[in-house]
């Protein structure tokens, strides 16, 4: 349920408990600090809310304050369907004093960080912040990673073998060899591959090809 609307340039929380009082505490808080917050009652309302913005988008990118102790679906149970989902969300966990184990366990499901109750009001918005930070951080590598690998995909299979030799550390004259042409012929695959790429140094390219998932060899190849 929307507390107020999200637009441009805004931080957004998604708190998910089911404490109205904790509700109503926490978005007066955190819009205090300068947050668009939605709030939810339990982790299937949440869920619904983000199944229900997916034809417009998805909900607003935001970091989600999650109760790890709720009744129906507890906060592990909400993050494994979140990633089912796909749902890329920074979580931070909100649990009660000694339910550290629990915490550890949301961590290792990707949770951003875990609060313990009782909380501090500048604790809670230190770990927003902090979560959308790293969460913006995330979105930007996942954007380039698909940038891309969608520039590497358009390389004919030869100019990707080139490319593969470049970022073994091959000179054209061994990449020639090993794939049989002659290096004036390497010398065209590599600079149509560079054009393809929109690079204008070999250090971006090699960067692109790391970017798209590309590894040396001794790890796993493409």
């Amino acid at each position: 349920m929307p507390d107020d609307d999200a637009g441009p340039g805004r931080k957004v929380a998604h708190v998910v408990d089911d404490d109205a009082a904790v509700r109503r505490s926490l978005a007066l808080l955190l819009r205090s600090a300068g947050f668009s917050v939605q709030v939810h009652e339990s982790g299937e309302a949440f869920l619904k809310a983000a199944e229900s913005a997916a034809p417009a988008g998805g909900l607003p990118f935001g970091c989600v304050l999650l109760d790890l102790r709720m009744p129906g679906m507890d906060g592990i149970a909400v993050q494994r369907e979140m990633a089912a989902r796909g749902l890329g969300l920074p979580v931070v966990v909100v649990t009660a004093h000694g339910d550290v184990p629990l915490a550890v366990q949301a961590m290792r499901a990707g949770a951003s960080d875990f609060i313990e109750k009782p909380y501090g009001g500048e604790a809670i918005i230190q770990a927003a912040e902090a979560a959308l930070a790293r969460g913006d951080e995330d979105r930007a590598r996942a954007r380039e990673a698909a940038e891309a690998a969608a520039r590497v995909a358009a390389l004919t299979a030869r100019e990707a073998d080139v490319l593969r030799g470049l970022l073994a550390g091959r000179q054209n004259k061994v990449i020639a060899r090993d794939l049989g042409i002659s290096p004036r012929t390497v010398e065209i695959h590599r600079a149509n591959l560079m054009d393809k790429l929109g690079v204008q140094s070999l250090s971006e390219a090699l960067r692109t090809a790391l970017a798209a998932g590309w590894a040396p060899p001794g790890e796993k190849r493409p």
